[in-house]
């Protein structure tokens, strides 16, 4: 396993559309591994293979940020999606910066795993945005262009006290 250097926006590898994923070999399971070692190292809750420079339709997905569970999707697609809400997202290919993006609340996904077997799983709330945000970036799209600004970590942090009027609040994890 090696940690993979993520691509930043202005890479061109951000804005292609990956190709479908054909082999199941050890090379998938290589990248898969990387993935989760690199996702793991930035502490965030998503990376697609185009964000370290792969142009292959494989993520994973970190559905709940107080648990450990990482869900690999090879060739996903969402097959079904409910609701919406508007919410904060940021992005590790645009470090230190937040906008706010209209995602389902639901979505329901396909995909295969690393041996090229198709499963469907699902997911809620941040779970459903994270697998929005992630399969987005496999046909070369990122969440800055469903926003009107982008934010900076600070004034993130003023808005969320502003709004919260002394909450505490967790440290919200990139994706």
């Amino acid at each position: 396993m090696a940690i993979r250097t993520i691509l930043t926006q202005g890479d061109p590898a951000l804005n292609k559309v990956c190709h479908p994923v054909t082999k199941f070999d050890s090379k998938l399971a290589d990248l898969l591994d990387d993935l989760k070692q690199t996702l793991t190292e930035s502490n965030g809750m998503g990376l697609a293979a185009p964000q370290v420079g792969i142009l292959r339709r494989a993520v994973i997905v970190v559905p709940d940020p107080e648990g450990d569970e990482m869900i690999e999707l090879v060739n996903p697609e969402i097959l079904a999606q409910e609701g919406e809400v508007e919410d904060w997202e940021g992005c590790l290919s645009i470090p230190g910066m937040w906008g706010k993006v209209k995602r389902p609340t639901w979505v329901k996904v396909r995909a295969q795993d690393r041996n090229g077997d198709w499963f469907e799983t699902e997911g809620a709330d941040l779970a459903a945005r994270c697998f929005c945000h992630e399969l987005e970036h496999l046909d070369g799209h990122m969440y800055d262009e469903h926003t009107d600004r982008l934010y900076t970590a600070e004034e993130l942090d003023e808005i969320l006290a502003k709004e919260d009027e002394g909450k505490p609040r967790k440290r919200r994890r990139r994706r």
